[in-house]
């Protein structure tokens, strides 16, 4: 099963998009180029969910605490 896509990453840039691996920038595991993917809202802006059709869910994004670390699957 597909882990769920965060939709406001509190630092996207550490993740690789690519795939449900999710894995740090440093050590990519899937072999999907030589470099990460790049979250659609760095490459977009905040409001990347308003334009096209993304097919995500969007009543179920991970929460984010109030202390700064996210508690979605970037947050290792």
């Amino acid at each position: 099963m597909a882990k769920k896509f965060p939709l406001h990453p509190k630092h996207p840039e550490r993740i690789c998009w690519g795939c449900d691996k999710y894995c740090p920038v440093d050590a990519l595991e899937c072999g999907n180029g030589s470099d990460r993917t790049q979250h659609p809202m760095e490459l977009l802006g905040d409001d990347w969910l308003e334009f096209g059709d993304w097919n995500l869910d969007t009543g179920t994004e991970p929460p984010c605490s109030t202390d700064g670390k996210d508690k979605g699957p970037a947050s290792k």
